[in-house]
């Protein structure tokens, strides 16, 4: 390890090389995060309602999430993460590269929250021993080495009854088109070589990965118009899409 960024086997050094040359942009609603941006705002009322009813909570609450260990893998820039911390987490945010880190940090201090980030991957967390009611695995499955690995270690970290949302891009024909092709190379969406074809992963392939001791219980694909870049949510889920998994409580 050094202090830039983390080294492991589910660790892609051209991924980390990627995310640290854009480190800076992370809360540029205009830059190449914004799909991010607008994924949040689309999914931030999905989360609430599935979740904390899963957790036997009040959707409706305004702090729905007040006293739940919530886990953020991959945090980045911290979009996600103060967001549901807002909602009450008690937020850890983990990723690979410090210079994310160091931009999460800085805007969750002028933001007044509390967030704990590390420089940290899953299999260190896991090893630990530490455990969460809520584990967030949004827009990072796609990136790893080694996912059946990553996945499982990702696994560990849901307590007994706890949740783990995974989002992420299917590996079909019309997502190499839609995501890969239309976004990166003809609308210039997002810089090319953000996602590649080989590392998408299909949900039976995410949900064999996370073992038979997490269960699906909700499934739901997202979709962008080209004209107003604005994401909905659809029944089809063949290029993005979402995964509720709950772990048995026993």
């Amino acid at each position: 390890m050094n202090r830039e960024h983390l080294t492991g086997t589910s660790i892609d050094p051209a991924e980390v090389a990627y995310f640290e040359r854009l480190a800076h942009r992370w809360w540029d609603t205009a830059g190449p995060f914004w799909p991010l941006h607008r994924l949040n705002a689309l999914r931030l009322n999905y989360l609430r309602d599935r979740v904390a009813t899963a957790l036997g909570r009040d959707p409706q609450a305004a702090l729905p999430f007040a006293g739940l260990a919530v886990l953020d893998i991959g945090c980045g820039g911290g979009l996600l993460s103060e967001a549901v911390t807002r909602l009450g987490g008690n937020l850890v945010g983990i990723d690979v590269t410090e210079k994310n880190l160091v931009a999460a940090r800085l805007h969750a201090q002028g933001s007044g929250l509390p967030i704990d980030y590390r420089l940290a991957d899953v299999a260190q967390l896991a090893a630990t021993g530490e455990r969460f009611d809520l584990v967030l695995n949004m827009e990072v499955v796609e990136h790893v080495e080694q996912r059946a690995l990553f996945l499982a270690q990702c696994a560990r970290l849901v307590r007994p009854g706890g949740v783990m949302v995974v989002s992420t891009i299917n590996r079909t024909w019309a997502a190499g088109l839609m995501a890969i092709i239309g976004a990166e190379y003809l609308l210039h969406w997002l810089p090319r070589g953000t996602h590649h074809y080989r590392k998408l992963v299909r949900p039976q392939e995410v949900t064999a990965d996370l073992g038979a001791d997490l269960r699906c219980l909700h499934r739901t694909g997202m979709r962008v118009n080209p004209f107003n870049r604005c994401f909905s949510f659809t029944p089809w889920m063949g290029v993005n899409y979402i995964l509720v998994m709950q772990r048995k409580a026993t």
